[in-house]
């Protein structure tokens, strides 16, 4: 039977990518979509589109080749950050050097940088066993690359709630309360995996919050549920709580960091943008810090590579 539509679970087996994927497409407005009730549906001729307009064309001229080349961005794909944001805009100004940012959780950047569909993760993942923020995962998914790890900041995490904390929020337990509304961040999220494993520390099962199930797929929409009245409680970095004039109770600090994978192609980049990274004149361009430490930005914690280690 010819389908006319389909899910996003269908559309990313199609194209071999995650579901968070298409639905950071379907936001970006690079995919069509519409809803039936409150389902997500693609129709079959935008998928055609949408192949098409992800092909090479089949014949170029030698001149516009090297133009394409030159001029392409580098891709940077995973957790979404203010600083992040800020850094994506700056290097643009100051290096003319175009980032194409792609904002969909800490693990996927991982994995799309694993599989060679991006240049750079931007990555804070706990692994719960060694408590050690993301060099265990990429220590197990990148044997051969080349790679380059650099710090880019320290965040706080911890409790989003409204002005005055009108419901009392103070740790996890209190969580449970039948009066208390969550929402949370996406699976995939560094900050669900922080998350999830200080439930488990706390003993507490995600069935026992009200909310639990309610995604969002970034610390500005997820502290938004706050602001509206939509939700009591949310777990977040300072920075979006300021952004919204909301209350935060802080509960852990974690490292943040990005991790470059170098390729012919984009070597020269990707160097370049390191050495930025450490300059006096981006850390000077960084301004609203509320909740971050940048003392390490820009120290290469692991690398792979021949880059040579030198700062600016």
């Amino acid at each position: 039977m010819d389908r006319k539509a389909y899910t996003p679970d269908e559309v990313a087996q199609l194209f071999q990518i995650s579901k968070h994927t298409v639905y950071e497409l379907i936001k970006r407005g690079e995919l069509q979509a519409f809803k039936v009730g409150n389902k997500m549906r693609i129709e079959h001729s935008e998928i055609e589109r949408y192949k098409e307009s992800t092909k090479a064309p089949a014949k170029k001229i030698q001149v516009e080749e090297m133009d394409t080349h030159a001029s392409s961005p580098i891709r940077l794909s995973g957790s979404h950050d203010f600083l992040v944001e800020h850094f994506v805009k700056q290097t643009s100004k100051d290096l003319q050097q175009q980032i194409q940012p792609t904002y969909i959780g800490s693990l996927e950047g991982l994995m799309m940088l694993y599989r060679g569909q991006t240049d750079i993760a931007a990555i804070h993942l706990l692994d719960p066993a060694s408590q050690e923020y993301n060099l265990p995962f990429i220590l197990q998914l990148f044997v051969h690359e080349s790679i380059s790890v650099v710090r880019f900041v320290s965040r706080e995490q911890g409790f989003i709630v409204a002005k005055g904390n009108p419901k009392g929020i103070s740790d996890f337990n209190d969580l449970v309360q039948k009066n208390v509304q969550f929402v949370n961040r996406q699976k995939g999220a560094g900050t669900r995996f922080l998350f999830d494993s200080m439930l488990s520390k706390h003993g507490i099962t995600p069935t026992e919050i009200n909310g639990y199930s309610t995604e969002e797929w970034n610390h500005l929409s997820t502290a938004s549920y706050i602001s509206r009245g939509m939700a009591d409680v949310a777990f977040g970095i300072q920075s979006a709580a300021s952004h919204l004039g909301l209350d935060f109770i802080p509960v852990a600090k974690e490292q943040f960091d990005l991790v470059f994978r170098f390729t012919n192609e984009n070597k020269q980049k990707l160097t370049d943008l390191i050495h930025y990274l450490q300059s006096s004149g981006f850390k000077s361009s960084l301004t609203d810090l509320e909740g971050y430490d940048i003392q390490d930005l820009g120290t290469i914690i692991y690398q792979t590579s021949k880059l040579e280690e030198t700062r600016c």
